[in-house]
């Protein structure tokens, strides 16, 4: 039986930390949208879930009403941090099970 190899273990860490340091920074710069009430309300976020930009068209501002407006741009972040976690989940693959195997993995 073979002896363990720990510095090739530790090696093998330290590859799938840079991986994962790599992923994280690819993130940060895909950026994906939310949209609701047909295009009224758009909602951009990075891979990472930070929100980038709102933009509502005119015809959404009705100050008669609202509580429709709020809910237009509520469904619209929703809906933009949906697709980050979509994004970070195809961006990690099969290393963001690794990294909730390995605590502290990627502090």
């Amino acid at each position: 039986m073979a002896g363990f190899d720990m510095n090739a273990l530790f090696q093998q860490a330290q590859a799938l930390q840079e991986q994962m340091k790599k992923a994280q920074e690819n993130l940060g710069r895909k950026e994906v949208t939310g949209t609701a009430g047909g295009g009224l309300v758009i909602v951009t976020a990075n891979g990472r879930g930070e929100i980038l930009k709102v933009q509502i068209d005119k015809q959404a501002v009705d100050a008669r009403d609202v509580p429709m407006l709020e809910d237009l741009v509520l469904a619209a972040i929703n809906a933009a941090l949906r697709a980050a976690q979509e994004a970070a989940a195809a961006e990690a693959g099969p290393m963001a099970q690794l990294q909730n195997m390995i605590p502290g993995m990627m502090k």
